[in-house]
């Protein structure tokens, strides 16, 4: 094996997973990597510091997806030189219109667009715009005021607290009781935008306060104020900078902090997906960051599904999960997210309408949550279940039917799970 053959075999992975994150279509994305490859290959003797050979190699990726783009732009009748790189991508699972301009760009008519991309891309006068258009001047005017109203009316990111409005609601300090009730109703379906496990939606202008709820004491153990504060990149892909504190937090298995913890991520929500794209915290002084280029380091922690495409945002049955009771069955792969059912909850004085999500070995193998999802796509209420014999060398030694006795099972494929904590968002208040 030549050193080129060599250096590649270290680091094709990632790149692999960075033009399969930009293109949408994996036959487009295995035609881009050959590119890449190719062009690595015949530029190789150009490279001075082989140690560079990974952000090197990189670089020729993001061109060649670029290169993409713009062929892709032009079969639109769009320049892409006009626009701003940063205003079109493509997630694995599709395209994401990341900045607000051009995701409300998108969400207007057909003439609407046309109308403001001549008069702002194009920077055309009216003038010439009706000689394109084979309209009267005044017909031009017209329209370009309609479609301004429109534009104004579905810009998505407006503030929705009142002005000065910033605290967000105090849990509290013990878990309210709840009833859930399973419905002979079929489940709905529901656009569910939720980072998983996080209870967020990652789009500019959301935060929320959610909590843990230890049973059976169901006092609160840890919560976190968490929000998206701006617009991000890494790797060029785009995504929002999400800000976690996480209080009172025994968060021995990623930081060895304790009490306080900090953390950002890079998130993504795409138009089939959302998922995290990078996190960093600080771990005994020394800030740590990782991104899904780091492989299992990410994707053990951060990651979901193949390549790390996220949780689907439209939620529905999927059959791979059957409950009766507290049994449920199925053909579980390493990790698997279904709904399982339709369920009245009610929690705090209030009743939802809910499905059930059952989430099976996507933290650890032997981990499972309910999560019970209204029709606004919001979580409810998210119960947390271990495996009798989970991690129980860090928990006394004891099996979790016997450390918690008292506490609720559920059978999954024969096999004992035990209810260890509960977690509510201020969405319930």
């Amino acid at each position: 094996m030549d050193e080129f053959e060599k250096l590649l075999a270290e680091v094709s992975s990632s790149v692999e997973r960075f033009v399969r994150y930009r293109l949408p279509s994996q036959t487009d994305a295995d035609d881009v990597l050959q590119e890449v490859y190719l062009s690595a290959f015949r530029k190789f003797s150009g490279l001075k510091n082989r140690d560079a050979f990974k952000p090197w190699i990189i670089s020729i990726a993001r061109n060649k997806c670029n290169d993409y783009f713009r062929e892709k732009a032009a079969q639109m009748e769009i320049s892409i030189e006009e626009l701003s790189q940063r205003e079109l991508s493509a997630g694995r699972l599709g395209i994401s219109l990341v900045y607000t301009v051009r995701e409300t760009l998108d969400r207007l008519g057909d003439k609407d667009k046309q109308i403001l991309y001549l008069h702002y891309w194009k920077e055309l006068p009216q003038a010439e715009i009706a000689k394109l258009l084979d309209i009267p001047v005044g017909t031009v005017k017209s329209r370009l005021h309609t479609a301004k109203q429109h534009f104004k009316n579905k810009y998505p990111y407006q503030i929705q607290n009142p002005k000065g409005d910033t605290a967000m609601k105090k849990l509290p300090e013990s878990m309210p009781d709840y009833i859930i009730e399973p419905l002979d109703a079929p489940p709905f379906s529901v656009r569910w935008e939720e980072l998983q496990g996080w209870q967020i939606v990652p789009r500019v202008g959301e935060k929320l306060t959610w909590g843990l709820y230890d049973f059976p004491e169901r006092k609160r153990t840890e919560y976190t104020e968490i929000e998206v504060v701006g617009r991000a990149e890494v790797h060029g892909i785009q995504g929002v900078e999400v800000v976690a504190m996480q209080f009172n937090s025994a968060d021995y298995y990623r930081t060895g902090a304790l009490d306080q913890v900090e953390r950002r991520f890079v998130a993504q929500l795409t138009d089939t997906h959302s998922r995290f794209l990078a996190e960093t915290h600080v771990e005994d002084g020394v800030r740590k960051c990782y991104t899904f280029l780091d492989g299992e380091a990410f994707l053990n922690n951060w990651g979901f599904g193949e390549d790390n495409c996220g949780n689907q945002v439209d939620l529905h049955p999927k059959g791979l999960l059957r409950r009766e009771g507290n049994r449920v069955s199925g053909t579980i792969p390493r990790e698997v997210v279904d709904v399982v059912g339709r369920c009245r909850v009610t929690i705090a004085g209030k009743t939802y309408d809910t499905v059930c999500v059952m989430d099976i070995a996507c933290f650890n193998d032997a981990v499972a949550s309910e999560q019970y999802v209204d029709q606004n796509g919001r979580t409810v209420l998210w119960r947390r279940f271990n495996r009798d014999d989970w991690a129980i060398d860090q928990f006394g030694g004891k099996p979790w039917s016997e450390k918690l006795p008292d506490n609720e099972r559920i059978i999954i494929n024969g096999e004992t799970y035990v209810h260890w904590y509960d977690c509510i968002s201020d969405y319930i208040l």
